[in-house]
């Protein structure tokens, strides 16, 4: 069986590598990496890769960036010649950036299977990109492995099988915990940010990239309103995406000298820093997750979100996009170290191992 797992940005890499170093276990299965190039890669070199362990892409489709129309146009002719030339029995996507749509659609219409990873996910806003990502791809999945009980129940109500939604956990979280042991066995000495780190003491750590929060000036001036009043109290780090950076200047917006720009960090190095914040601030849905695995108080700077788990046995709190909710959520979050939430169910670093259960069957070899 040939498998070809898709990547369209550095996250989307986060997901699929528990995924590809598990079908190494399995001798029926050969997997290849596809990188659609979706997103601009910072410092995204074979070290990355080898961070991960994983190899470099097999393919990489370099659709770049534009409109959600021309990058998607992009991704489905450039990959719809990777199938005709490869002919994989299966796809694997991720999440739902716009090569998950693009590269589903085109295997479907090529009568090629097609395995949604984190399917179901809804956030009901359908001014979100992610979410028409989410609902298209779905719409035409054969596999859906879910991350919580919400994404069964929704799959459920649109009339998907029953027997086709399979509920196996979530392969961030196998990352997570591979790459919490590899920090745990010493792997940060060569940190850049480890004075830093030592020499703030409490901080709380920000993440923020989103086109609703940035784009408009409007919306990330009550953003960075609220972010230098919680810094008056808190020293604030942030990894500043360049998109983000970009917005900064156009509009003027001005930060406290205590939040700390950084240039965008690796995933191990960003959660070193991340797993011991006082709180974590982010309109990410990877860190939402994340900080819920282990325990980490956090803001979501956003109105709504399509991981609700976080919310109802995490300790993710919705924040909103103006300062005066943002500043409450936060006084909650920080109060007695925020919410005390538990771990999801099957978050236990097997996902990956349960995606091979389904698609290979029982035949598995240790490696």
């Amino acid at each position: 069986m040939e498998v070809l797992l898709i990547a369209g940005a550095r996250p989307n890499f986060m997901k699929i590598a528990p995924i590809y170093r598990e079908a190494l276990k399995h001798p029926s299965v050969v997997c290849k990496l596809v990188h659609t190039g979706q997103h601009y890669d910072y410092e995204m070199s074979q070290a990355f890769f080898e961070d991960l362990e994983i190899p470099e892409p097999h393919f990489f489709l370099n659709a770049g960036s534009g409109s959600h129309a021309e990058q998607t146009a992009k991704i489905m002719v450039a990959f719809e010649n990777v199938c005709v030339q490869e002919k994989p029995d299966l796809i694997m996507v991720v999440g739902d950036v716009n090569s998950t749509l693009a590269c589903s659609i085109v295997a479907k219409k090529l009568l090629i299977q097609v395995a949604h990873v984190e399917a179901g996910l809804r956030s009901f806003d359908l001014t979100m990109p992610e979410e028409i990502n989410r609902m298209v791809t779905d719409a035409i999945t054969d596999y859906f492995f879910v991350t919580e009980q919400s994404a069964i129940e929704n799959l459920e109500r649109e009339g998907k099988p029953k027997e086709r939604i399979h509920f196996v956990g979530h392969v961030m979280i196998d990352n997570l915990l591979h790459q919490l042991k590899k920090l745990e066995n010493g792997a940060k000495a060569d940190f850049p940010t480890v004075s830093l780190k030592d020499g703030l003491g409490e901080y709380v750590f920000l993440t923020l990239h989103r086109p609703a929060n940035v784009d408009s000036r409007e919306s990330f001036l009550e953003i960075a309103d609220a972010l230098n009043e919680v810094a008056a109290e808190y020293p604030i780090i942030f990894p500043v995406h360049p998109r983000t950076r970009k917005m900064m200047e156009v509009h003027g917006v001005e930060l406290s000298p205590r939040i700390h720009l950084l240039s965008p960090l690796g995933f191990k190095e960003s959660l070193y820093l991340w797993k011991d914040a006082l709180m974590v601030m982010t309109d990410s849905g990877g860190l939402q997750e994340e900080t819920t695995a282990l325990g980490v108080p956090c803001v979501t700077l956003r109105e709504n979100t399509e991981r609700p788990i976080t919310i109802q046995m995490g300790t993710n709190i919705l924040g909103g996009v103006k300062r005066d909710s943002i500043l409450r959520a936060c006084r909650e979050s920080l109060s007695g170290r925020g919410k005390r939430g538990g771990v999801p169910p099957r978050w236990d670093g097997r996902a990956a191992e349960r995606i091979w259960e389904v698609i290979a069957g029982g035949e598995r070899t240790e490696t």
